[in-house]
């Protein structure tokens, strides 16, 4: 123990070491304590991050940042407000017919329940259909029970998304104009010895940055494919299930899992025990393959620079200590871990040892 010790106190004498912990400690307690109040805060650096590669690839092509910022706000302004009224009727019509299929669903799932012990009597009798019929009876009341506590809050839901579209627009604009001053202004009130945090923030901003970008991408094109497959399968509200698709995989493995039961619901619903149901799940079986085994290594050993072995072990890690967060965060979590390692001092560097003595050459 005294070897432990005396190894903590060494390493702890870089004055380096303390700052980059304290400064990991101080954004640790300010995430989880202030992180709902700082919710628009966060929404915008997300958002500023997306559009900070734009700007520098076009400032990187000889044009003035000072120009280019209020361009690429102007025209990711103007695509937004696009899609969200190209879309949002689209996606409010589809949403309404779902919800009020959802008895109609039920009814005939039900029946086609009924009909598995005359088709599989050596697998399914009578009773376990009945008691398979009474716990999803109990679970849509659950269900229900939740979406009218989440109706009866709506007022308060209503005034958050205002606040929301109102600040995060502006603080996207002005974390990009002002992004050079904002830093000089942060790094004022930092201790003059923080070499080592400096790389380590190096190292985060650079990470951070390509893993927001990469899962940007990454909801276009899965979208894109689910899009594409329902539509060609003629799979009702394809344009909303292929949006939940795609949306599924910011949360990696959990989104895909609790995304499979609407897909099947719809299609049994839509197509019965047939093989067109196959199909369906089938292909978005393959599109599910394709981007967990191939597009998400792609984008993000490449992007992040992380090898695929070590986002599932974040995954699974971080989702074993903080649960829903944790696989929310688990990606950018391990870039920081790994950004820290990178730029943490070896041994001699934090005292471990005395410097070697020159030899004696005379």
């Amino acid at each position: 123990m005294s070897f432990v010790f005396d190894r903590f106190r060494r390493l702890f004498a870089n004055q380096q070491v303390v700052i980059l912990t304290l400064l990991l400690a101080a954004g640790l307690i300010i995430v989880v304590f202030f992180g709902d109040i700082l919710g628009p805060v966060l929404a915008a650096l997300v958002l500023a991050y997306l559009l900070e590669g734009v700007v520098r690839a076009v400032v990187r092509a000889g044009a003035s940042r000072r120009y280019t910022v209020p361009l690429v706000f102007t025209l990711f302004m103007v695509a937004t407000i696009a899609a969200v009224f190209g879309l949002a009727p689209l996606l409010s019509r589809q949403l309404t017919q779902l919800v009020q299929q959802v008895p109609v669903m039920f009814g005939h799932g039900q029946n086609l329940l009924m009909e598995l012990p005359a088709r599989y009597p050596a697998v399914f009798t009578e009773q376990q259909v009945i008691e398979i019929i009474s716990r999803i009876r109990g679970e849509v009341a659950g269900v229900g029970q939740a979406v009218l506590s989440q109706s009866l809050a709506s007022v308060v839901s209503v005034i958050t998304f205002m606040v929301y579209l109102i600040l995060v627009p502006l603080l996207v604009f002005f974390f990009l104009k002002d992004k050079n001053q904002l830093l000089a202004w942060f790094r004022h009130y930092l201790p003059r010895e923080r070499g080592l945090a400096r790389r380590v923030w190096r190292d985060v901003d650079r990470q951070i940055g390509n893993y927001i970008r990469g899962k940007f991408w990454e909801i276009l094109v899965v979208w894109f494919a689910s899009y594409m497959a329902f539509t060609l399968l003629d799979l009702q509200f394809a344009m909303l299930l292929s949006l939940a698709v795609g949306l599924s995989v910011i949360i990696p493995y959990i989104g895909a899992t609790v995304v499979t039961l609407p897909i099947f619901v719809v299609g049994l619903y839509q197509f019965g025990w047939s093989s067109d149901l196959a199909v369906l799940m089938i292909v978005y079986g393959v599109i599910q393959a394709l981007d967990g085994n191939v597009l998400v290594p792609l984008l993000f050993s490449e992007v992040v620079d992380l090898h695929p072995i070590a986002i599932i072990v974040a995954i699974l890690f971080f989702g074993g200590i903080w649960g829903f967060w944790g696989v929310f965060f688990a990606i950018p979590l391990a870039t920081v871990v790994q950004a820290v390692l990178k730029a943490w001092p070896d041994e001699e560097a934090a005292g471990e040892f005395p410097p070697k003595k020159p030899e004696n050459v005379s």
